[in-house]
This record gives C-alpha cells, sequence and structure tokens, in this order.
C-alpha cells in the first residue's frame, strides 16, 4: 500500500490504440472529461500512466503461466462519482488468491484515493480473452473497463491464423451521458461504442473505430462486451468469423456470420480478408435504444489497406448463419461434472423484481460493510451467520453443483457471471435439451426468456467466496447476486498467505467514510 498524499494530475488523453501492460505493471485510475461520440462528459479511466488513461482502459497482456502483479493507484478525485475503487479480473480463477479477485463486499475493501493497492496472483493453466473493470457500485459504467489477453504459446489454432496483437481486440461498449452515480434503478444507453468510439443518434458523424487488415490475411478478432447493460449482436459485413474460443475455453471451430453477445461474454473469431479491397461495417446491434445503422450508429470500420478514407455503404442483408450457443463444443472433451447422473447439489435460483429491487430466492444482495471473505477469515462458517443473510450459500469442496436459472424474470435475459470457475451449460437458452457430453464452456450465461430453465454445472475445486451475479450492472446494483462461499475450512486456513495490505483496506477505507 501506498499514499499519494495531495498528488495533482496533468494528463492528456492519447489515441485510440494503446500501448499495453502486463504482467506487471503500474494501473492508473484517474478522472478525465472525454468525449468518445461528440458529446463530451466526466468518466473514470484507467492507463499505464497519467498520460494515457483512456476508454476502454490500457490492455492487459500476459502469458499462460504467468504472475500477474498490477498495482492499481487510485487517483480519483471527482465527487460526483465514486472515488473509491477495485478491480475484478473477469474470468481469472484466481485460485490461491480469492483475495484479489476484486468485488467490493464480497472479496476486499475498496481502495481509497490517494493509495495503491497490489492484485498479485498466478494465472495458472489459463489463456484467452479476459477483461477487467471496476467491481465497486456502478462505476464501470462511468468507463473503467479494459481488456486483458492472455497468450498461449502452443495455441492449438495457431495455424488458422496469422495476426493476433492489440490491434485485433474489440471492445463492444455502452456508454451514458450521465454518471452512474444518478442512477436511482436504470438508464438507457446513449451510444454504442466500438474500441471506444460512436456516433450518436443525435449528434454528429463523428469519428469511428477503424480495423485495418491487409488481403490475405487471417485475423484472431478478439471480441470483448464490456456492457453495462445491452447485448449485441455482432458481424462484419461480407465475412464470416469461425469461433474458436468462448470466455477463455478453447472450443471446435463454428463458422457463424453474427453473433449474439451478451455483457460480459468473450469470444475469439477468426476473418481471412478475402474480400475485395473495400471498406466494410462491422455492426453492434443492440436489443435496446437505437437498434438501427442510420449514419454509422452501432458500428465501426473494416478496412483493408488501399481502401479510400471514407464510411462504407456496404449491406448486411445476407445474414443467415447466426451462432447457436448449443453448436459450440469446447476441445476438451471431459464433458460436464457428474455425467448425466444427478449432481451433489441441486440449487434453484428464482428471480423476482419488488419494488425495484430484485432477489434471488427472496433475498436481495446490498454489500455488506465487513467482506465476506473477511467474515470467513475471522471464523464465521456458517451460511445463517455469514453477511448478508440470505445471499450466502456455503458450499463443500469436491463436489457437482448443478444451478438451475428458470428463464422469463422481469428485465430478462439477465447474463449470469460466476467468479473463481467456468462452467459446463447442460442446458442453454432458446432450448430444451440437456448435453451432459460436450456442452459450451464459459463464465457468462443468458438465463433467456419464460420457459427456458437454463442449468450449469461445476466443481468446487476452488475454495473462496465467489459472486454469482447478473452482469446488467443497474440489475446488479439492484441486488440480483449471490455469494457461494465455497470450502470456508480451507479458506480460514489460509488467512495467513493474505498481504498485509489486503487487511489495511478495511480500516483506511471505513475511516475516510
Amino acid at each position: 500500500m501506498f499514499s499519494f498524499g495531495s498528488f495533482l494530475v496533468a494528463y492528456v488523453l492519447a489515441a485510440a490504440v494503446h500501448a499495453a501492460i502486463g504482467p506487471s505493471g503500474d494501473m492508473y485510475i484517474v478522472n478525465a472529461d472525454i468525449s468518445p461520440d461528440g458529446f463530451t462528459r466526466p468518466a473514470v479511466l484507467a492507463g499505464s500512466s497519467t498520460l494515457d488513461a483512456s476508454h476502454p482502459g490500457v490492455l492487459v497482456t500476459a502469458k499462460k503461466g504467468d504472475r500477474m502483479k498490477m498495482n492499481v493507484i487510485n487517483l480519483l478525485r471527482d465527487a460526483t462519482m465514486f472515488t473509491g475503487t477495485s478491480i475484478h479480473w473477469h474470468g481469472l480463477f484466481q485460485k490461491g488468491s480469492s483475495w484479489a479477485d476484486g468485488p467490493a463486499g464480497v472479496n476486499q475493501c475498496p481502495i481509497t484515493p490517494n493509495n495503491s493497492f497490489l492484485y498479485d496472483f498466478d494465472v495458472g493453466d489459463q489463456a484467452g480473452t479476459y477483461w477487467y473493470h471496476s467491481h465497486l457500485g456502478t462505476q464501470y459504467c462511468d468507463g473503467l473497463r479494459g481488456a486483458i489477453v492472455i497468450y498461449d504459446p502452443k495455441d492449438p489454432f495457431r495455424h488458422l491464423y496469422d495476426v493476433d496483437d492489440e490491434t485485433t481486440v474489440i471492445t463492444l461498449a455502452d456508454w451514458y451521458h450521465i454518471r452512474s452515480t444518478s442512477v436511482t434503478n436504470k438508464a438507457m444507453f446513449d451510444t454504442t461504442l466500438i474500441n471506444g468510439l460512436g456516433r450518436n443518434h443525435n449528434g454528429k458523424a463523428t469519428k469511428l473505430a477503424v480495423v485495418n487488415v491487409v488481403y490475405g490475411k487471417r485475423y484472431r478478432f478478439r471480441i470483448v462486451s464490456v456492457s453495462c447493460d445491452p447485448n449485441f449482436i455482432f458481424s462484419i459485413d461480407a465475412h464470416n468469423m469461425t469461433i474458436i474460443e468462448v470466455d477463455g475455453v478453447n472450443h471446435m471451430p463454428l463458422t457463424v456470420d453474427s453473433l449474439q453477445i451478451f455483457s460480459g461474454q468473450r469470444y475469439s473469431v477468426v476473418v481471412a480478408a478475402l474480400q475485395p479491397i473495400n471498406n466494410y461495417w462491422i455492426r453492434a446491434l443492440p436489443n435496446l435504444g437505437y437498434t438501427t445503422f442510420e449514419r454509422g450508429i452501432n458500428s465501426a470500420i473494416f478496412r483493408y489497406s488501399g481502401a479510400a478514407i471514407e464510411d462504407p455503404t456496404t449491406t448486411n442483408s445476407s445474414l443467415h448463419n447466426p451462432l447457436v450457443e448449443t453448436k459450440l463444443h469446447p476441445l476438451d472433451t471431459s464433458g460436464a461434472p457428474g455425467g448425466s447422473g444427478p449432481a451433489d447439489i441441486s440449487l434453484c435460483l428464482h428471480i423476482t423484481h419488488i419494488n425495484g429491487r430484485f432477489a434471488i430466492n427472496g433475498a436481495s444482495f446490498e454489500p455488506p460493510s465487513l467482506p465476506v471473505l473477511l467474515q470467513i477469515m475471522s471464523g464465521v462458517r456458517s451460511a445463517q451467520s455469514l453477511l448478508p443473510i440470505g445471499n450466502v450459500y456455503t458450499l463443500p469442496r469436491n463436489k457437482t453443483i448443478e444451478l438451475i436459472m428458470p428463464g422469463g424474470s422481469s428485465g430478462a435475459p439477465h447474463p449470469f457471471h460466476l467468479h473463481g470457475h467456468n462452467f459446463d451449460v447442460v442446458r442453454s437458452a432458446g432450448s430444451a435439451e440437456y448435453n451432459y457430453h460436450n456442452p459450451v464452456r464459459r463464465d457468462v450465461v443468458s438465463t433467456g426468456f419464460a420457459g427456458d430453465n437454463v442449468t450449469i454445472r461445476f466443481t468446487t475445486n476452488n475454495p473462496g467466496p465467489w459472486f454469482l451475479h447478473c452482469h446488467i450492472d443497474w440489475h446488479l446494483d439492484n441486488g440480483l447476486a449471490i455469494v457461494f462461499a465455497e470450502d470456508v475450512d480451507t479458506i480460514e486456513r489460509e488467512k495467513k498467505k493474505v498481504p498485509n495490505e489486503w487487511k489495511e483496506l478495511c480500516p483506511m477505507y471505513q475511516s475516510a467514510h
């Protein structure tokens, strides 16, 4: 923990593409005015220095097996937004380091302004596409979100593509002209941003993001939904996409011409640049708001080397092969835990919405003043004693857990994310079939609509308190979450491994509030 005292920041926003940092480095969290769609507003940004803070934040990279040491430096000062912060490294399991997972109220207390905190953890055998974002209130809707890429030097799909670098990361975001702290229930976003740029339906023809390609090359595009709310249907005019990775998990190649991507989800797709040299629209059609492409809204530009510097004139009228989730099958053929037999523990999670608050099985989540992890390390063991009451479920180690999530509740479809694990989706939204043999494996799943009964399975092999929540951030802020306290005996025994700096976070935050 390092205190900055009265540190003054002067910085200039950098261009849309930034050099990456990682696996070790400083991440500066700052306030600045930005205008990604022609409308200027204050935001919360992340950079490798105070000079290049941006939205989306600086790309974080590492290699499979690396140890990550990200020193998050909080220089926030705009009191009209959250000034504390915490960072979640979405999709990374944090085996043996649940204290570094990030959610305020579950795994840590927030980092106070003018202080820093070192997130120090092993990537292990994970590789693929991930992202980071604030996990304090609705702060990431104000801009604190960015991509993570963990490269695999022995990627089994390396022969399928020629280019995979920071220029092939594509982030999809919803952007709001109001601060998240002014929202009492839910806000409607103003603009879709692709790689941090977009056009507002009421604005001028502002600059769009450009993805540059060379004819004949094959590109691995890593598509990351950093959305607070909408899902998107993503496509590139006249180009097919071959999916090879889903939420950090290698999958059998599947060719589509469009894919629906929910908040928190990621896909790696291979695209061959074999069309006539030209400009083509990249499209991200949201399920909410302005659902057109007029004047280039909800769009970016896919530009071949040698093409004119102008907006495309292409169409997407020929789309006929959308992604169907049940057609995704992991490269690892181990299947769902427990096979087709009954799970050791099966839980049905009923979602309700009453008086503006969501609840799961009758309990609405409110972050406790003492994080769940700190409660466990202080000797609290039972679900009946852990706060918040009714929101914490204790799970024994090395058991097959099955979660059943009926669809159709208010605000559906809900994209649910489980921390500390990925899971096998044995029944997907839009399907009545159960697949225990080779179901899609991921860490965010849509619960679908009325009639759906999405079912997932995972194994309790990672001790820690792990959040399960809707990744529509407005829904999470209104209570749509529970916590799994997994293998509490091991958590309590491993408290000596927690760094002293983590133990200082709560006293510092509480003294400031």
